[in-house]
């Protein structure tokens, strides 16, 4: 099992000192990954409209994950990055292939990109993409995005995608890429077993989570995959990671251990702390992360 820490977006502030010495501490506990959260532009909430809702507005900071992930590839030597999750149909394909590849390159083939859907119609009108065909879209650039990732020209004519023959360069050290998935509904999971490399859920309940790979199992074995122990890209017999996030609002210290041994009895591949949301400076996620480290099997 792999264990890391979910950067404190939006309570590390806007100092690059902060933001590098977070890093620089989390590889030093030993994590293997930072997982860092998404979201383009944040909503008003006095203002009426579908995007009212949500944990986030437009006072809620948010650093870009992948231009994050490039500044942090150049301060660390081992940590992994993952988005978790990048919101991918409100984007732009090629230029996400890009940008992907280009922090791939730079910190030596350590991303991995969780991908999601998303909630908040207000992004996806403000970036110029439509909300409600979301899912759909989804599943088409992930073929778009792996194409990008291993061949030097691509020619492809899809539903929301045409290239018409060209390619990225340079290639990412991953060919392809992991894409992980985030969601929790049936269609997620359906998706994410015929084209995801792993999954990413909103849940750390061991009882739920359980359930719900019982369902992904079968989906995988349908698939011709080979579930919960490792990674890969897609593909007959291929693995596939799960990677548990532990919210510590809700999940504190003395439930960790516990937490630990049910996970690793699912085939969980991954577990990472989440420290955002209870007024943490940062030295207060510093040492709740140490702490967490300190509870790891072998510490």
């Amino acid at each position: 099992m792999q264990y890391g820490v979910v950067f404190p977006q939006t309570e590390i502030g806007a100092d690059p000192a902060g933001v590098r010495r977070y890093a620089e501490t989390a590889e030093a506990l030993g994590f293997e990954y930072l997982v860092a959260f998404d979201h383009v532009i944040g909503a008003n909430p006095e203002k009426p409209g579908p995007w009212q809702g949500g944990s986030y507005t437009y006072e809620s900071m948010f650093h870009e994950p992948l231009v994050l992930f490039g500044y942090l590839a150049g301060i660390t030597q081992q940590l992994a990055f993952a988005t978790g999750i990048l919101i991918l149909p409100q984007r732009q394909t090629v230029l996400v292939a890009k940008q992907a590849a280009e922090v791939d390159v730079l910190s030596g083939g350590r991303l991995r990109l969780g991908i999601g859907v998303g909630w908040n119609p207000l992004e996806y009108e403000a970036l110029g993409m439509a909300f409600h065909t979301r899912g759909r879209r989804q599943a088409e650039q992930v073929d778009v995005l792996r194409k990008l990732w291993t061949q030097r020209l691509v020619e492809f004519e899809g539903r929301d995608h045409r290239i018409p023959d060209g390619g990225i360069n340079p290639l990412p050290v991953q060919r392809p890429i992991p894409i992980w998935f985030g969601g929790m509904s049936d269609v997620a999971l359906r998706r994410m077993a015929r084209i995801g490399d792993g999954w990413m859920p909103n849940t750390a309940d061991p009882d739920q989570l359980e359930a719900m790979l019982a369902e992904l199992r079968g989906y995988l074995e349908a698939a011709d995959r080979t579930a919960f122990s490792g990674t890969g890209s897609p593909g007959a017999g291929d693995a596939f990671g799960i990677d548990v996030r532990i919210d510590m609002r809700r999940l504190g210290a003395d439930t960790w251990p516990g937490l630990l041994d049910r996970y690793t009895e699912l085939g969980v591949t991954h577990v990472c702390l989440n420290t955002m949301g209870l007024g943490f400076d940062l030295d207060g996620h510093l040492e709740a992360a140490e702490q967490f480290r300190d509870t790891l099997p072998g510490a």
